[in-house]
C-alpha cells in the first residue's frame, strides 16, 4: 500500500485542482533585477508533475521572502528538469541546478543564494550539495559534487516535504546526505505526518505546502535569518514539523 502511494504523493500536480489563489498557480516569479548581480538568488526545484517554473509551493515560499527582505534587489532562478515520475530525470536537475550555482558564484561572487525545493525538487537540492557521490552509484554517470568553495556563497537550503530515506528506498533511488559544509544552513520542514517525510501516513499532508502559510513561514524565516534578516533561525539547522519525521 505504501509503495503505491509513495510514488502517487511524489506528484503533486492535485494541488492545482485544489483551490490556490491566482498568485500561488501562477509560474511567474519576481522580476529579475535590473542589476546584472542582485542581492538575493532563490534557485528552486519544484516537485513531481508540476509545470515548468518553481511550483506552487516554490511559488509561496519566494514570493513570501521576497515580501520579508523587501528593498534587497531579488531574482530567481527556477531549475530546469522535468521533474517527471521518471526519478532517473532527477540527474537533469541535478546538473543543472549545479551548473547554476556554480556558474552564479563565479560570475555573482556577492549575490546570497538560497537553495529550495519541494519533495522531488528538494531532492534534487539536497543531493546537489552532497559532497561525494552515494555509494552504489557510478560517478560517471552523475554530476561531480560541487567545489568546496561554492558554499561560501550559498546562504541557506530550504527544503520541503523531502523524501526521507523509507520514501527513496521505495523509489530505488540511495538516500540523500546533505554535505557537511552545508548542513548548519540546511532546513527540511516537514507537515504533520506527511508519508514522504516522516513516519506518519497521511498521505493528503504530502499536497499541503503550498497552502500552508505557517509551514512556509517556517522556512521563509530560517532562510531570512541566514541573509541576516528577520530574527535568529527558528531552532537546529536540520528540522522537521510533526511527529515521527524520518532521515
Amino acid at each position: 500500500m505504501i509503495t503505491r502511494h509513495i510514488t502517487r504523493f511524489l506528484g503533486p500536480a492535485v494541488v492545482a485542482a485544489s483551490g490556490l489563489s491566482t498568485s500561488i498557480l501562477s509560474p511567474a516569479v519576481p522580476a529579475a533585477s535590473a542589476q546584472p548581480c542582485p542581492d538575493v538568488q532563490v534557485v528552486f526545484a519544484r516537485g513531481t508533475g508540476e509545470p515548468p517554473g518553481v511550483g506552487p509551493t516554490g511559488q509561496a515560499f519566494v514570493d513570501s521572502l521576497h515580501s520579508r527582505l523587501g528593498a534587497n534587489s531579488f531574482d530567481v532562478y527556477p531549475v530546469n528538469y522535468p521533474a517527471s515520475d521518471q526519478w532517473n530525470t532527477g540527474l537533469d536537475g541535478i546538473r543543472d541546478a549545479s551548473t547554476h550555482v556554480a556558474s552564479m558564484a563565479h560570475d555573482c561572487p556577492s549575490t546570497k543564494m538560497v537553495l529550495g525545493g519541494y519533495s522531488q525538487g528538494a531532492a534534487v537540492m539536497g543531493f546537489v550539495t552532497s559532497a561525494a557521490v552515494p555509494d552504489g552509484v557510478d560517478p560517471a554517470t552523475v554530476p561531480k559534487p560541487l567545489d568546496p568553495g561554492v558554499a561560501n556563497h550559498v546562504s541557506s537550503v530550504v527544503l520541503f516535504g523531502t523524501p526521507n530515506a523509507r520514501a527513496m528506498n521505495f523509489l530505488g533511488e540511495p538516500p540523500l546526505a546533505i554535505g557537511p559544509l552545508y548542513q548548519a544552513k540546511t532546513i527540511k520542514v516537514c507537515a504533520p505526518e506527511d508519508p514522504v517525510c516522516s513516519d506518519g501516513l497521511n498521505f493528503s499532508a504530502h499536497n499541503t505546502y503550498a497552502r500552508d502559510g505557517s509551514i512556509i513561514d517556517e522556512g521563509v524565516a530560517f532562510a531570512a535569518s541566514h541573509l541576516g534578516t528577520g530574527g535568529p533561525p527558528p531552532g537546529p539547522a536540520t528540522m522537521a514539523t510533526g511527529p515521527g519525521f524520518g532521515s
